[in-house]
């Protein structure tokens, strides 16, 4: 396995880039470590592949160096590389039967044939196909090729790294869960360095050590999915990360006290702000306590999604999400509180302090 060290890189798909917006890959400098699970998790078009497909080989940036433990390998090809890679969908072949297919890249490297019957055979009951192994792949469901090229990436043990292009996505909702926890539990059990590019919080979340997220191009922030949680960097991550996403209000600050609408919230500590900049508050619907003191709300909506309820109101003309618990009161003439310690400040979407 190896250390991925990306070295400003930038990308643009268009020829001679002038200004920031001409790049669809923003510039990424960072170190990712040998061994770790990473996801790159943002919506279409954030620019998630682009980099996924620059470290695989299939890209060369327009600007930086790629290295593996030191070593530069910007203009190495993909097999010089040493990568495996599966994609969005089955890149399988479809003559071969399903313990060919897994074989087929250890036999291409010259591997011990009893080597490779123990390895395929370990695939083989984790993507749980031991019973199709002597069946030609060409008669399989969508589900099951994808199996099998989950299969191919993990089945060789010398990679670099091991890189999934939303390889999940036509797999069914409970073999979802089963094979991210697999690829879990090999990752830790064998060190295997990984990126998973998804778009789906769920499984960057549960997959992941740590999250990259991407934004326009940009990488927002890099961080467990504690930290995504309780201090997003950037609105976005905010947003993006939790179900419902971060209440995210216009305010004005003055000292250690936010003001909405007319409303004053406490915050426990004092932003660093000035004259003229966009400052924002950011509260989890999780951290905001409906009762019979404090801002006065109105209730548009209440959703029921069985452990907890999903109050929609407005409060000083701004929409807002608060969970209750299952069993908790909503009164007649609600007001909403914010749990100090978990209230985040944001100047031009950048966070700038916050309790937590």
């Amino acid at each position: 396995m190896a250390r991925i060290t990306l070295d400003h890189i930038r990308h643009a798909y268009g020829p001679n880039p002038k200004t920031a917006a001409d790049y669809s890959l923003k510039e990424v400098d960072q170190d990712w470590a040998d061994g770790s699970a990473y996801a790159l998790l943002g919506p279409s078009g954030c620019g998630k592949t682009t980099l996924l497909n620059i470290i695989s080989g299939l890209l060369a940036p327009s600007e930086g160096r790629l290295l593996f433990d030191g070593k530069d390998v910007t203009n190495l090809s993909t097999q010089a590389r040493n990568i495996a890679q599966v994609f969005q969908f089955p890149v399988i072949y479809d003559t071969m039967t399903v313990y060919d297919n897994l074989a087929f890249p250890l036999r291409n490297r010259g591997v011990a044939e009893a080597d490779v019957d123990r390895r395929v055979r370990e695939i083989l009951d984790m993507i749980g196909l031991s019973d199709r192994a002597k069946r030609r792949a060409r008669g399989l469901t969508a589900d099951q090729k994808q199996k099998i090229s989950l299969g191919r990436g993990l089945v060789r043990s010398d990679v670099s790294a091991i890189l999934f292009d939303e390889p999940l996505t036509v797999i069914d909702p409970h073999m979802k869960w089963v094979l991210r926890s697999q690829l879990k539990q090999l990752q830790k059990q064998f060190g295997f360095t990984m990126v998973y590019v998804t778009h789906d919080q769920t499984e960057a979340l549960t997959f992941a050590e740590k999250v990259v997220v991407m934004y326009e191009g940009e990488v927002v922030q890099v961080g467990t999915p504690a930290e995504l949680f309780e201090t997003p960097k950037h609105t976005f991550v905010g947003y993006f990360i939790g179900s419902p996403g971060m209440n995210v209000l216009p305010a004005k600050i003055s000292g250690t006290t936010a003001n909405i609408g007319g409303q004053t919230v406490p915050l426990g500590f004092a932003p660093q702000v000035a004259g003229g900049e966009h400052i924002e508050l950011g509260i989890r619907p999780e951290f905001v306590k409906l009762g019979r003191e404090g801002m006065p709300v109105s209730i548009s909506k209440v959703e029921d999604i069985g452990r907890h309820r999903i109050v929609r109101a407005d409060l000083a003309g701004q929409p807002i999400s608060i969970v209750v618990p299952e069993d908790g009161d909503i009164p007649a003439e609600p007001r909403a509180t914010f749990q100090p310690s978990a209230i985040n400040i944001y100047r031009d979407s950048w966070r700038i302090g916050g309790g937590a």
